[in-house]
């Protein structure tokens, strides 16, 4: 996926969770941060971001921060609509017969229920910014809507459902997600339990530019 309208800036401080103050151009400008999550080792003073400019009509702010440069180099992508807009465009090339996202099963709304060969899938794509030694953790925040998802996908496995819990790895140099146990315990029982009733989890690698975000690898951990 591409971004139209990249502009670099430095980060300054973040206001709360939707809005952070960036330097660009020479400028102070108040930007639109796409990603509710913590990212405390991430949008750190003096810190190279990237930001896009959509043009809506009606908007307050002018940008949105869509990536940063961590302090070890690497570039992070942490738009939290990219992974499911990245997912989409991969799936579009995994011979499925048929692709549909937003798919309504028992009380939540799955990311994506697929079909192939007459098997129906559902896949839940979570993304992850949090690195910590060359491994990904989620989620850097708690999410009961995660644990929720990951309930239904259970309950989808032992009705028989090919279900995926799928993690996108938004920076370059990773392969591997955990559950962040001590960030959010409740998450990484509900996952342990989804894997015992048969959910597969699939890593999805990244390759991140300022302006894309692309899948660069895919298997399923077999050892979760």
């Amino acid at each position: 996926m591409k971004y139209p309208n990249i502009t670099r800036g430095t980060f300054i401080k973040r206001t709360n969770r939707f809005v952070a103050q960036v330097e660009v151009l020479g400028l102070e400008e108040t930007v639109h941060v796409k990603n509710t999550g913590r990212l405390r080792e991430l949008l750190v003073p003096g810190a190279e971001v990237f930001l896009t400019e959509p043009g809506s009509p009606g908007r307050k702010t002018r940008y949105d921060l869509v990536a940063v440069r961590k302090s070890n180099g690497v570039l992070y992508n942490i738009d939290s609509q990219a992974p499911n807009k990245v997912v989409q465009e991969w799936l579009a090339h995994q011979n499925f017969d048929k692709v549909v996202p937003e798919y309504t099963f028992g009380q939540s709304r799955i990311d994506f229920y697929m079909e192939k060969d007459q098997q129906k899938y559902l896949m839940e794509v979570k993304g992850c910014t949090l690195e910590i030694d060359g491994v990904g953790y989620f989620p850097d925040a708690p999410t009961d809507r995660g644990v929720k998802h990951l309930h239904e996908l259970a309950h989808a496995a032992r009705e028989g459902w090919n279900a995926i819990a799928a993690f996108v790895i938004q920076m370059d140099g990773v392969k591997e997600v955990r559950p962040n146990t001590a960030t959010h315990p409740a998450f990484a029982e509900a996952l342990s339990e989804a894997i015992a009733s048969g959910v597969q989890v699939l890593m999805l690698p990244c390759h991140v530019e300022p302006d894309s975000l692309e899948i660069s690898l895919s298997y399923f951990n077999t050892s979760a």
